[in-house]
């Protein structure tokens, strides 16, 4: 029987081609165990990040049943509480300054910020204030920033609501979100009186929100109360101690309510008198700074 010859160039060739071959199989094997490593560590971090709890701090959503009921403080409640305590009253303006109006009606012009707490804590009572002379629609909720002092605090936001009054006008600025996103802009008018009013001998913090003017009778710049005391509080738990003249809540917010409400009457010239003549908005009137 003939023997098979294998020519020394063939041998070496095919054993060059087996070794390259098990070579491209390890490389495959290798890159596919790289991209096998590295969807692994995507689904992990997708999965991570629905696990791991959500920032307090979220956009306004609508105010709902607490919209309405922070609109309802009893009358007995605000009047039993009268001017309150740690209340700080609206400074008065020069008797020269031109008045604020807007459809031939005074107007408060407010400007603020979701993320800033004492903008949270002044909500509360500039609402109850107004709510007496017409009505809010659409409110939304949210809370101060989680990251500022007086963390989270439970409030309100101005921003895409509306206001309707016979007797005043309201134009809430919110010009940023809890998470420091723009929001509202004010227009030039809006911003020449800011920075007009928010600065000396207003304020020793120029510039300082929140900012409250009242027809360009009255101006107020930061909480007229204490924020802490809403600290922990849900917003429904705040509405129910609105309604408690004896609760520490009532007393400050519902306090700066009255205060706000009797500045108002200043610029209504009393209307409406439903409002504006009970006796404790006329005696806390007649305590208000007078401008000079």
């Amino acid at each position: 029987m003939a023997k098979s010859r294998v020519e020394p160039g063939r041998s070496s060739r095919k054993a060059r081609q087996a070794e390259e071959e098990r070579r491209r199989r390890r490389t495959r094997r290798a890159g596919l165990g790289g991209v096998g490593m590295f969807l692994a560590f995507v689904a992990l971090v997708v999965i991570v990040s629905l696990l791991r709890p959500k920032p307090s701090s979220q956009p306004a959503t609508n105010a709902g049943s607490a919209g309405t009921a922070v609109q309802q403080v009893p009358a007995s409640a605000l009047n039993a509480v009268g001017a309150g305590s740690g209340v700080t009253p609206p400074l008065a303006l020069a008797a020269n300054t031109p008045p604020l109006t807007q459809d031939g009606k005074p107007q408060l012009l407010y400007v603020g910020a979701e993320y800033c707490p004492f903008c949270a804590a002044e909500r509360w009572p500039l609402i109850m204030a107004l709510s007496r002379f017409g009505s809010f629609d659409n409110l939304g909720a949210t809370a101060s920033s989680a990251t500022d002092t007086f963390p989270n605090t439970q409030t309100f936001s101005f921003h895409g609501s509306t206001y309707t009054s016979d007797d005043v006008s309201f134009t809430g600025v919110e010009t940023q979100t809890n998470t420091g996103q723009a929001l509202d802009q004010p227009t030039a008018a809006q911003k020449a009186l800011f920075q007009q009013f928010d600065a000396a001998p207003y304020t020793n913090q120029p510039g300082a929100i929140p900012f409250l003017m009242i027809g360009n009778r009255y101006i107020s710049i930061g909480a007229e109360y204490d924020p802490g005391i809403l600290q922990g509080m849900t917003r429904d738990q705040i509405v129910a101690a609105l309604s408690d003249p004896t609760s520490p809540v009532a007393k400050s917010v519902d306090g700066a309510a009255n205060t706000i409400t009797a500045a108002i009457c200043q610029t209504t010239g009393g209307k409406p008198a439903s409002v504006c003549s009970s006796p404790t908005i006329t005696q806390i009137a007649a305590a208000l700074p007078t401008p000079s």
